[in-house]
C-alpha cells in the first residue's frame, strides 16, 4: 500500500471516528430535549457520591404539587442565601402551608454536604424541573466549551482546516 493511500485510510478513519462521538454526544444532548427533557450540567461538589461534577443530569417538568420528599430539584435559592445561579439538591422536607404563597415550604441538601440548606423557600411557579436521570462525564465538554479561549478554538480550527482543504482544492482545480 502506498503512503498516500497509508494516509488517505488513516484520514477517513479518523474523521469518521470523530463524526461517530461527535453524532454521539449530540444525540446525548438533542434527543431528550425532543422527549421533553431539559439538561443541565452540575458544575459543584455538592451532589457528590450520587453524581459528580461534569455530569449531565436530564429533567423533567412536573407540577409543584407532584414534588416528594427524596426528589432532586434544579432551583435558584432565595435571594438572602446570596447564590444567583442554579443548584441541584435533594428535598430533605416539605411543609404544606395554605398562609404561604404556593402553599409549599421546601428545605433541601445536596447529598455531599453535612447539613441541610440554611434556607428554605417557596416556588413560585407551578412547574418544577425534577431530575429524572443523568449521564456522568459527558457535561465536561460543556464546561470545557464555557471557556472563551477553547470556545474559539474549537471553533476556529475546524473552519481553518476546511478552508485550507477548499484552497487545496481550488488550487489544484487551476493547475489542472
Amino acid at each position: 500500500m502506498s503512503t498516500a493511500r497509508t494516509t488517505r485510510v488513516i484520514g477517513t478513519t479518523l474523521m469518521t471516528i470523530t463524526v461517530l462521538i461527535a453524532t454521539a454526544i449530540a444525540a446525548l444532548m438533542l434527543v431528550p430535549s425532543v422527549l421533553g427533557f431539559d439538561r443541565y450540567v452540575i458544575t459543584g461538589g455538592s451532589m457528590s457520591g450520587t453524581f459528580e461534577r461534569g455530569t449531565v443530569v436530564y429533567e423533567r417538568q412536573v407540577p409543584v404539587a407532584d414534588l416528594e420528599v427524596g426528589d432532586i430539584i434544579t432551583y435558584i435559592p432565595p435571594a438572602e442565601s446570596g447564590i444567583d445561579e442554579p443548584v441541584t439538591h435533594r428535598i430533605l422536607s416539605i411543609t404544606d402551608d395554605p398562609a404561604v404563597e404556593g402553599g409549599r415550604i421546601l428545605r433541601t441538601q445536596g447529598d455531599a454536604n453535612a447539613s441541610a440548606d440554611p434556607w428554605t423557600f417557596t416556588l413560585a411557579a407551578t412547574v418544577q424541573p425534577r431530575v429524572e436521570g443523568w449521564v456522568p462525564g459527558i457535561g465536561w465538554i460543556f464546561i470545557v466549551l464555557s471557556m472563551p479561549g477553547i470556545r474559539m478554538l474549537a471553533i476556529g480550527l475546524p473552519a481553518a482546516i476546511i478552508a485550507a482543504l477548499f484552497l487545496r482544492d481550488l488550487i489544484r482545480g487551476l493547475r489542472g
